[in-house]
């Protein structure tokens, strides 16, 4: 079992929620919470930027990663959408453990 958690950020936070609940209901996630709005500056087409955001934290499995990125891209309105695995080093076994079984089909 290797936890992993996505940082993916959206421009509404309807989108945020959307995204969320859909990748929970399809075990892709564990879980996901939704926290905003957040101000995110950047570079983008060579321009500095400065954005009101929405920033999704989705617990998963490392086995779940690739489709849940591919969840995100295919439904999220950004050209280049922001997603990030970030490995899980450790934690409460238990709360690791639900992650684990949370992502699994059911029995």
């Amino acid at each position: 079992m290797t936890a992993v958690q996505l940082q993916v950020t959206t421009d509404d936070e309807a989108t945020a929620h959307r995204l969320a609940h859909e990748l929970v209901a399809a075990r892709l996630a564990a879980c996901a919470q939704v926290l905003g709005p957040i101000t995110s500056h950047y570079r983008w087409n060579d321009r500095l930027q400065v954005a009101r955001e929405w920033l999704l934290l989705v617990k998963t499995e490392e086995d779940r990663v690739a489709a849940a990125v591919d969840a995100v891209a295919s439904r999220h309105p950004a050209e280049v959408p922001e997603i990030v695995a970030l490995a899980v080093v450790g934690g409460h076994d238990a709360y690791l453990g639900w992650v684990h079984d949370a992502t699994r089909p059911p029995a």
